[in-house]
């Protein structure tokens, strides 16, 4: 399920397994499987969208992918290497080229860190500036290029709008140069205005520095917008994947026809006479794999 190219980031049945109860010695008893399988590639600059009900293992494939979760199973190559198990020194040169922006532009910053601060501490951490002056120097650059005025970096995190807020984690994320971003629902709490703000700020970000990004979202409107491909999640594994225009266009699994239909129509007459279509949610059948029903367009059997 590759597209052309070596690349950036791939991982392989990645499963992720969550003990929920355990017996009178500690031993798991009840466990729950919430990746299953999962397989997907992001080429240099690319976008993939991670779309599907809350609940579907979209969260918890991207912390896998940060190494913030390790995988009960499957690998996770980035730039070539397999960072599965990856650990120590290794690891956290691998997290200079990974980063995240997190769905809660509030509780992501420390509350009581100005927010200088919390943008400059990464550069801070891995060795990248001399001194204080460097530093803040940086920051201000950094605050210019998501644009906020550098005036404001001793300021605290209360003191920002939701949407600023988002704006700073975008800084502090960006600030290492990474090659990958993991959005975990970065405009979810955001106004719909704003939203659209925030979108146009990863699109410049990626334009300038040639990030890929794996963009988690409920918006299917911003993910059709944004994103190059697309993966449709649903009980931890993925049903539906390729290029957006296509999935979009013509999907081709039933789960992704339901929530493509349940998505709002930006016009009253369209709006109007759209129709719902039912599905009645249940895990993929056991075994069942991808088949590719058009160039780089693959469904699972439903």
């Amino acid at each position: 399920m590759s597209s052309t190219g070596t690349p950036l980031l791939a991982v392989e049945g990645l499963t992720r397994d969550f003990v929920t109860r355990r017996g009178l010695f500690g031993q798991p008893v009840q466990v729950m499987r919430a990746v299953d399988n999962v397989a997907f590639d992001i080429q240099a600059g690319e976008t993939l969208g991670l779309v599907g009900e809350s609940g579907s293992g979209k969260s918890t494939t991207g912390r896998m992918v940060l190494r913030l979760d390790d995988p009960s199973a499957g690998s996770i190559r980035f730039e070539g290497q397999d960072i599965t198990r990856l650990g120590g020194a290794g690891l956290a040169a691998v997290r200079r080229r990974m980063q995240v922006v997190f769905q809660d532009p509030y509780s992501s910053l420390n509350p009581r860190m100005r927010v200088g601060e919390s943008v400059g501490e990464p550069l801070r951490t891995h060795g990248l500036v001399a001194g204080k002056g460097e530093q803040r120097d940086r920051v201000a650059a950094l605050f210019t290029q998501v644009g906020l005025d550098p005036r404001f970096m001793d300021r605290f995190p209360h003191q920002f709008s939701g949407g600023q807020r988002q704006r700073i984690g975008i800084a502090r994320a960006i600030a290492l140069g990474p090659k990958l971003i993991v959005a975990d629902e970065p405009i979810t709490a955001l106004d719909v205005s704003i939203q659209a703000q925030i979108i146009n700020l990863f699109l410049d970000l990626q334009e300038q520095m040639g990030m890929a990004y794996l963009f988690i979202a409920h918006d299917l409107g911003m993910v059709r917008y944004l994103c190059h491909r697309v993966a449709v999640m649903l009980r931890g594994r993925i049903v539906e994947m390729g290029p957006t225009a296509q999935v979009f266009g013509d999907p081709r699994h039933p789960y992704t026809r339901a929530l493509l239909s349940a998505a709002p129509i930006p016009d009253p007459d369209r709006e109007l006479q759209r129709q719902r279509i039912a599905y009645e949610i249940v895990p993929p059948p056991p075994g069942a794999v991808m088949q590719e029903v058009t160039q780089g367009h693959w469904v699972m059997a439903a």
